[in-house]
C-alpha cells in the first residue's frame, strides 16, 4: 500500500466525517464510530469519490476494542501517518450543582479517559515521523459548561503533555480550535442559534486541513 494512512476517532459525524472525505483523496481512510449506518455512508461517499476506506464500528471507551483497533493496523498496514482524535460527548449545559452522575461519567470515559487509553496504543503506530490531530474548544469555566469544559480541558491537557515530551522526538503532535460549526453538538448547546452564520463542517474541514497536512 503506497497511499497514506489516516486513523479517525469520532467519524460518523461532525468534523472527523467532513475530515474523512476531504482526506480521502490522498489517505486510506480508517473510520472509528459506534454507528454503523453512518459510517457505511461515509464509506459509500469516499468510494463514490475515488478514495478507499476501512471502517471500524467500535466504542473508543472499550479499551478492548482500541487495543483489537490498533493491533488490527499494525498487522495489516504496519504504521499510522496520521491520527485524528475528534470522538466527543457533549453533554446538556447546566449549573455544577445540577450535575448529574452519569452524565459526568460517560464525559469523563469519552472525553478524558478514552484518549488516555489510545495515545499509549496510537503513539507506536505513528512512530517519529507520523502526527496526532487534537481539536480544542475552550470551555472550561464557562458558565453551565462544567462537566464538558472540564473533561475536554483534560484531554487537552493530555494532549499539550504529549506535545510537550514529543517536540524533538516525534511524532508531531498539534491542538487545532475550530471555528463554530453548524453541528449537532453545537445545537445541543445552542438550542434556537441562528446557524446561517456557522461554518458548514465541509468548510472548516477545508480550512483545517492545511494545518493538518504542514510540516
Amino acid at each position: 500500500m503506497t497511499e497514506k494512512l489516516a486513523l479517525i476517532t469520532g467519524a460518523s459525524r461532525g468534523l472527523g466525517n467532513a475530515l474523512a472525505e476531504a482526506l480521502a483523496p490522498t489517505h486510506h481512510i480508517v473510520a472509528v464510530a459506534r454507528t454503523t449506518g453512518a459510517l457505511e455512508e461515509l464509506d459509500d461517499r469516499i468510494k463514490a469519490a475515488g478514495g478507499s476506506a476501512t471502517l471500524a464500528p467500535m466504542d473508543v471507551t472499550v479499551p478492548e476494542a482500541m487495543a483489537t483497533l490498533c493491533r488490527g493496523i499494525h498487522d495489516r498496514w504496519g504504521k499510522l501517518d496520521l491520527w485524528l482524535h475528534t470522538a466527543i460527548h457533549a453533554t446538556a449545559l447546566c449549573p455544577a450543582p445540577s450535575v448529574a452522575a452519569k452524565d459526568w461519567t460517560k464525559a469523563v470515559a469519552i472525553n478524558a479517559t478514552a484518549t488516555s487509553v489510545l495515545i499509549p496504543y496510537v503513539a507506536p503506530l505513528l512512530g517519529q515521523s507520523g502526527r496526532a490531530v487534537f481539536f480544542d474548544d475552550p470551555k472550561a469555566g464557562e458558565k453551565f459548561y462544567g462537566t464538558y469544559g472540564a473533561t475536554k480541558a483534560a484531554q487537552m491537557a493530555l494532549a499539550r503533555s504529549w506535545q510537550a515530551e514529543t517536540e524533538r522526538t516525534g511524532p508531531k503532535v498539534r491542538i487545532l480550535q475550530p471555528q463554530p460549526m453548524a453541528t449537532a453538538l453545537r445545537a445541543r448547546f445552542h438550542p434556537g442559534e441562528d446557524r446561517a452564520a456557522l461554518a458548514t463542517i465541509q468548510e472548516e474541514a477545508a480550512r483545517l486541513l492545511p494545518q493538518i497536512l504542514a510540516d
